[in-house]
């Protein structure tokens, strides 16, 4: 199991009062999700943050469970009006 993998079953456990999470913590949690499913990200900061060494698709296949998880978090993006940059390389909090 990856770290990523470890990560986000983490966050799929816990409570969400208790995921004071920031911006980018749910861009991550939400884009894992793609990522363990052969997504090729296209965006600059996919591309470096999930590498896409793996990747073998534009169209992932998300299970029920995995489209609820996003729409979740989506959501929640929302709520909070999160707006990652996805045009730089590299995550730097004075941005999100």
């Amino acid at each position: 199991m990856n770290m990523r993998t470890l990560c986000l079953a983490v966050l799929l456990i816990l409570p969400a009062p208790a995921m004071a999470q920031s911006c980018f913590d749910l861009w991550v949690g939400r884009n894992t999700i793609y990522d363990n499913n052969g997504y090729c990200f296209k965006s600059r900061l996919g591309r470096t943050y999930f590498d896409n060494a793996d990747c073998y698709t534009n169209n992932a296949r998300l299970s029920k469970a995995e489209h609820r998880r996003v729409a979740r978090i989506k959501a929640q993006e929302k709520r909070r009006g999160c707006r990652i940059r996805t045009n730089v390389s590299y995550y730097n909090s004075r941005y999100y």
